[in-house]
């Protein structure tokens, strides 16, 4: 077993501070409770261990680059500091200011949230993933140097130096959290441990310059430079939906043509555009719906315009403002409506709660998730949909990010409870479900062994419910699909699943909701849910 690891520990240099082994993970359920058979977790390599800070555990997140000198090392140190006392400034930080303040001076360290983390559980209850573990460090860094912001806060034990030590080791931790803020939501004076990662993440990113490549350079800068985090320029994305037009009409046998800049119609669509590289038949499945409802819609073909992606929630708020910014303006060109975000958690929580902080004024515009419109679409009866085309095993996965922080719960069971015959919930659901273990930027994240770990401890949970949701019907005959309407949570879903063989152990398969619609639509002749792995 893993030694108890003190807080004390944190900021004393070691090769490693904590190692993890698949034995002491939290025991899967048959037919994959054998872990002898689990895939092996690959160490380390020596160059990235003599290249990059990697003293926290098994893995590296955020390839952060070992100091070349002193005089860099103590750059660093001073940033930080300056960061964290900007960080506790209503100047600099007014949007979270007040609730950061209430969660690090009111937590009782009454570990009631440790349970509530899958991390946590799934790590085999290592110390160092307890909700408030890194909630501590950073108290106490505030404490010692945030300048007469002395918290009211009980400090228990030694003070916590700032050396390279614990700068380095606290940026990788504060990427060992997928701030799905069950922990938040556990707590009885609801302290959010999520917040504080996440304001962690933001000192260094807004300070130091220290993010993961994947959300940042790869993905908000690239989004603002060429108008995707996938990289696809406009020109792309048409070619690319104009091909998805026609696959869709091949394999329904419904002529759809994707409007563009359309101006003054009533929704503007905006898709993760990871769904258009990945899983075409998502957004080929919302142009059928929207044009068999009689809706008005578009897509829009402005840089940012059609890709809803805005990566800056996690680790970021210049650039969420900046992205959310983007959209809010493309809507107001085109004039309509009203906006909405496809199948992609994240992204509907970034530009319609937290971008309430900045689209006031002549910024605002209104915004919706597509959960809501697909279940009234459904409601109203203007599809005619045969259930028996979806009687098959299916449970739905509830994004933390829609369903936890936004509330959206109903609308999409609504929709499953009116097509699928066989749907069943996974336990627990709706707002107490579990992280698909991708969240705040993991599922894109695979750098070194990342995805060993993201497989293995942050998504552990998620697989073990699927696994019992279909305990009665594991046989490989029996084809499952587990619904998934979030980009990033089907990416977790699918390297999960691929991770374990699940495919091809007991045939569980994974898409969005919209999908399940248009299989459900009787004037479609073939099936549209594809059972190819993919």
């Amino acid at each position: 077993m893993s030694k108890p690891i003190s807080l004390n520990d944190f900021d004393k240099p070691s090769e490693q501070l904590t190692h993890l082994e698949l034995q002491e993970l939290m025991p899967l359920p048959p037919p994959y409770d054998n872990v002898d058979e689990h895939p092996r977790w690959a160490p380390l390599k020596p160059q990235a261990r003599e290249k990059y800070a990697c003293s926290l555990d098994d893995t590296i997140a955020i390839s952060l680059p070992k100091p070349q000198s002193k005089e860099e090392e103590r750059e660093l140190l001073e940033k930080f500091v300056s960061g964290l006392r900007k960080l506790l400034s209503r100047e600099d930080n007014w949007s979270f200011l007040q609730p950061l303040l209430l969660s690090l001076e009111h937590c009782e360290k009454c570990q009631s949230c440790n349970e509530s983390c899958p991390i946590y559980v799934s790590s085999g209850h290592n110390d160092l993933y307890r909700p408030t573990y890194r909630s501590e460090i950073f108290r106490r860094l505030v404490n010692k140097y945030g300048k007469g912001q002395k918290l009211r806060a009980k400090i228990k034990g030694e003070d916590i130096d700032l050396n390279w030590t614990t700068l380095s080791r606290l940026a990788e931790l504060s990427y060992r959290c997928t701030l799905c803020r069950r922990c938040a939501q556990t707590c009885p004076i609801g302290i959010d441990n999520g917040l504080i990662t996440h304001e962690i993440r933001k000192l260094f990113s807004q300070e130091l310059g220290i993010a993961p490549k994947e959300i940042h350079d790869d993905g908000s800068m690239l989004q603002l430079k060429v108008g995707s985090s996938t990289g696809m320029n406009p020109l792309v994305v048409k070619d690319n939906i104009e091909f998805i037009d026609e696959e869709m009409e091949e394999m329904t046998g419904i002529s759809i043509k994707t409007p563009w800049d359309k101006a003054g119609a009533d929704i503007l669509l905006i898709h993760n555009a990871g769904e258009i590289m990945a899983w075409p038949e998502n957004p080929g499945a919302f142009a059928i719906i929207l044009e068999a409802a009689g809706m008005s819609w578009t897509l829009s073909s402005d840089l940012v315009g059609y890709d809803g992606i805005n990566y800056g929630l996690w680790y970021d708020d210049v650039q969420l403002a900046r992205v959310a910014l983007k959209h809010a303006e493309i809507a107001k060109k085109l004039g309509v409506k009203k906006i909405v975000i496809g199948e992609c958690g994240h992204a509907s929580k970034a530009l319609t709660v937290i971008a309430d902080r900045v689209l006031v004024g002549n910024s605002f515009v209104r915004r919706e998730s597509a959960m809501t419109l697909i279940a009234d679409i459904v409601d109203s009866g203007r599809l005619k949909l045969d259930p028996s085309r979806n009687n098959f095993p299916i449970t739905l996965h509830d994004p933390c990010n829609l369903v936890r922080l936004m509330g959206v719960v109903e609308p999409q069971r609504r929709v499953l409870r009116a097509i699928a015959p066989q749907f069943r919930e996974m336990e627990p659901h709706g707002v107490h479900n579990y992280c698909c273990g991708g969240g705040s930027g993991f599922a894109i994240m695979s750098g070194h062994n990342f995805n060993d770990w993201r497989t293995s401890v942050s998504a552990r949970m998620k697989f073990k419910q699927i696994l019992e949701a279909f305990s009665d019907c594991m046989d490989p005959s029996v084809k499952k699909y587990v619904c998934a309407p979030c980009s990033n949570c089907k990416g977790a879903i699918r390297d999960l699943l691929a991770y374990y063989d699940a495919w091809e152990k007991s045939s569980i398969n994974y898409g969005g909701l919209v999908e399940l619609v248009v299989n459900a639509m009787p004037e479609i002749k073939e099936p549209f849910i594809e059972w190819e792995w993919h």
